[in-house]
């Protein structure tokens, strides 16, 4: 019955899906590169702290809704129905360094079917923070708030590097030939927008580069930052270590 049920309701949402939801999709699409191609050639081509502020924060703002607004959408099948290449599911490539694939993974399957379950969704602690009391009290407990400003800075690396289960390595249970067929995927994505933002671009504006590299690395920390602070709130509600 709760089989009938569910398939009963994706039936109804899958009937209401439409023309609007395309066009909504497609507004945040226009939204995100707007805002990219304007930071970008605000820190490229202005002159100036003032434009050069600007750029980080239109960048960064770029990278935020394209990650949490589009990516996160598309990379979950939500848009898959329109038969768009763009917004395919399997062949969307977001603008962060952890591998499409792996973020599926951990989020669409562990996440969504585990949710806030210790020990089946990684979501819940990262394996690097505890909150709850089923979770074994350890030594690393005690530095918390340090751990966390260093995930939040570089959260876009946690995320990344969250289904390698680098745990399963240290404990013995995953060897190093395991790892290194199972980091492919984070390899090549990693490397590519690294190239992407800290190579390419900062070339492009040969003329003052590091005003480019180091506005590309601001943004991605604002990025990071901030998408963090959402889903740490949206994932760890107030009863959620209950």
């Amino acid at each position: 019955n709760f089989q009938i049920e569910l398939d009963q309701l994706r039936a109804k949402v899958m009937s209401e899906l439409g023309e609007v939801d395309a066009k909504y999709i497609r507004k945040i699409r226009r939204i995100a590169q707007a805002s990219a191609i304007a930071g970008r050639s605000l820190l490229m081509f202005g002159v100036g702290p003032i434009s050069w502020i600007s750029g980080i924060f239109t960048l960064a703002h770029a990278k935020i809704v394209e990650n949490m607004e589009l990516g996160h959408n598309v990379l979950h099948g939500q848009y898959d129905w329109m038969n768009d290449p763009e917004f395919n599911s399997k062949t969307y490539s977001w603008d962060m360094v952890c591998a499409p694939s792996d973020w599926q993974k951990t989020h669409n399957i562990e996440h969504h079917n585990y949710t806030n379950i210790l020990g089946l969704d990684n979501d819940y602690g990262y394996d690097m923070f505890r909150l709850t009391p089923k979770h074994k009290l350890q030594p690393s407990c005690v530095i918390q708030p340090f751990s966390y400003l260093v995930l939040a800075s570089n959260f876009q690396w946690g995320i990344a590097i969250q289904d390698l289960k680098l745990g399963r390595l240290f404990k013995g249970r995953m060897s190093f030939a395991q790892l290194k067929e199972k980091a492919k995927p984070f390899f090549k994505k990693a490397s590519s927008q690294l190239v992407k933002d800290y190579v390419l671009f900062p070339l492009l504006a040969f003329w003052q580069w590091p005003r480019v590299l180091l506005g590309n690395l601001i943004a991605n920390g604002i990025r990071n930052v901030w998408t963090n602070a959402i889903i740490f709130c949206g994932h760890f509600t107030t009863n959620a270590h209950s």
